[in-house]
């Protein structure tokens, strides 16, 4: 039988006696103290040595704290260049300290920098890939997103912006191509990208060339007319993609057939606005169909899973995010209740609900400045793990807090703040304070330019260590310059935090959200500007001279340029009482409903 440990002892000692004390000696005078002594020379000298390397250490650490940019970074060409002028680290409280305030007028000279950044990108891509849905600046051609043809992907989503500045002659040739592009591709498309992108800009475009323009509008329907099969499942959730030809709904198999709540409850603004149009209410129906099997699902604090399932209508077991395949279904809550004029006050409450999950649930605070950024939460038996890293995506967030802080810029600009209930006065500084901690990836980083997706230390040590909050994943001390970067280290001209500061602006007046949006234009120009034209993302924003990729992504000019542009516009130019962005910055004019419509939603 087995036995333990402790079973036998051995045994136990017997005791010992203590040894005998000696007899104490006869009481005698005390001695004599003796004489202190003197320091020794050399202590003196190592005492002295160490309180200097103290010194030294903090003079190190406050010089880390209060870094100034280098003079020169190098380009990919031979010659130095001064780099973008940096924002100040976002460190002051904004309740602390009153923003300024100025009138929102046309700054001519940075508006034109930016007409030319425009000019120089997309007249490269007219030249070599006109018509194609994708373009590779750096080897001069264009590819299609599928090999049945082209479906307008960058063409059709350029159409709004070259209106919006003034292009004329390239829109009529664009518009040319556009009346001839046929949709009848025996081939599966992304329903969520294709409509805003493709159907979103088709209904921009129509409405900014004064809703006359009855061939793009015939567009729109017959490609909203191929879309409307991804609906019909058995909740009426759509299916991720669709075969534009045989007009048949086909799932992510990638996904195990899932589709992410991003992807259902975006589509909202686009087919809405053609029932509005077009007096066609099945397109209505069919989203709002969506938006109710969603609202019907438990969630916690508004915030929901990315992922559902299209049979059953219920959410799956997934994480809670405000990146990719989060993001956008948390910016359309609010933007339907601003789009059909205040008219549907569930959306109102499904955004003051989500909102107050977000900052319950998903806001953190950084380990050294305090900079306010999001979290994911990650599905596992405690409900309080979560991971501390934040999508460039979520940097839209900002801008979603502003608007739905003003009533969609009702309020008087700036807003009398004292008048705020609580929630919006929550709302107002945490859209604020995160606008701070996006153009903080930015100017933290050796281009300006932030990566795709950031991390934050747990450890103040470690943050004040390499002077920056944050640190890019998966990077090992010592590679920012290696050949095979992280992907997360990439800039792939994604256009979030400008569109955060283009709406900061315009709720608030205050011209630092110009003097950030200016200072990222420059190291755009600085970094993705390609000589023989077109601009290109990179590989690495922390490696300099930087590694292109080979692309221009449609959104370069369909929102981040666009934003940029209407940032230094005057504020009846899209102003945003009038106006709702679609999520690829299509905009939408604000409309009352038809009775029909309401049928459709009751």
């Amino acid at each position: 039988m087995a036995r333990r440990k402790d079973a036998q002892k051995p045994p136990a000692k017997a005791p010992v006696a203590a040894p005998a004390q000696p007899a104490r000696p006869a009481a005698s005078k005390p001695a004599k103290a003796p004489p202190p002594r003197r320091p020794s020379p050399l202590r003196i000298v190592f005492l002295c040595f160490r309180i200097s390397l103290c010194a030294f250490a903090l003079y190190i650490l406050y010089n880390r704290l209060h870094a100034k940019p280098a003079n020169k970074v190098k380009l990919d060409t031979d010659a130095d260049v001064a780099p973008p002028p940096q924002p100040a680290a976002p460190t002051v409280d904004d309740e602390q300290q009153p923003a300024a305030f100025e009138p929102i007028v046309r700054d001519q000279e940075r508006r034109d920098a930016i007409l030319q950044a425009f000019k120089h990108s997309y007249s490269a891509y007219e030249r070599d890939a006109f018509g194609f849905d994708d373009y590779h600046p750096i080897s001069h051609h264009g590819t299609n997103m599928s090999p049945a043809g082209p479906v307008g992907y960058f063409l059709i989503d350029s159409l709004d912006s070259l209106l919006l500045v003034g292009l004329d002659d390239e829109y009529k040739r664009a518009r040319d191509w556009v009346a001839n592009v046929n949709f009848d591709l025996d081939d599966k498309f992304h329903t969520f990208e294709i409509t805003i992108r493709v159907l979103g800009g088709l209904l921009s475009a129509y409405h900014f060339s004064g809703e006359t323009d009855q061939v793009l509008l015939d567009k729109a329907v017959d490609l909203a007319d191929r879309l409307l099969p991804a609906f019909d499942t058995p909740s009426g959730l759509p299916t991720s993609f669709v075969n534009l030809a045989q007009r048949k709904g086909v799932p992510d198999v990638d996904n195990n057939g899932l589709t992410s709540v991003a992807e259902a409850g975006t589509l909202q603004l686009e087919f809405k606005y053609l029932s509005h149009l077009t007096g066609n209410d099945v397109y209505w129906q069919k989203v709002e169909k969506v938006m109710d099997v969603i609202r019907n699902q438990p969630s916690k604090d508004g915030l929901v899973p990315i992922f559902m399932r299209p049979d059953t209508g219920s959410f799956v077991f997934s994480d809670v995010r405000l990146g990719s395949r989060g993001d956008s279904y948390y910016e359309y809550l609010s933007k339907q209740y601003l789009q059909t004029n205040r008219t549907e006050d569930t959306y109102r409450d499904m955004h003051d609900l989500a909102m107050g999950g977000i900052k319950k649930h998903l806001l953190k605070k950084s380990a050294a400045k305090n900079f306010v950024y999001t979290s994911e939460l990650l599905p596992s038996r405690n409900p309080m793990t979560g991971a501390l890293c934040q999508d460039h995506l979520a940097c839209f967030l900002g801008a979603t807090l502003l608007l739905g802080a003003t009533d969609g810029n009702r309020l008087a600009v700036p807003p009398d703040e004292t008048q705020f209930s609580e929630a919006q006065r929550d709302d107002w500084y945490a859209g604020k304070a995160l606008i701070r901690t996006c153009v903080d990836t930015y100017a933290s980083s050796k281009t300006g330019l932030a990566p795709e997706i950031v991390n934050f230390h747990l450890s103040p040590l470690k943050a004040l260590q390499t002077n920056r909050d944050w640190f890019i994943n998966s990077r090992k001390p010592g590679q920012a310059g290696i050949a095979q970067p992280p992907i997360d280290a990439r800039n792939i001209l994604r256009p979030e935090t400008v569109e955060s500061l283009f709406v900061a602006y315009r709720v608030t007046g205050d011209p630092v959200y110009r003097d950030w949006g200016w200072r990222i234009f420059l190291a755009f120009t600085a970094h993705c500007k390609l000589p023989s034209g077109g601009y290109a993302g990179i590989r690495d924003v922390d490696r300099v001279p930087v590694v292109h990729e080979d692309r221009m992504e449609t959104f370069w000019l369909s929102e981040t340029l666009k934003y940029l542009y209407l940032l230094f516009s005057e504020d009846s130019v899209v102003p945003l009482d009038r106006y709702v962005f679609n999520t690829e910055a299509h905009p939408f004019p604000v409309f009352e409903p038809s009775r029909g419509a309401a049928g459709a939603r009751a």
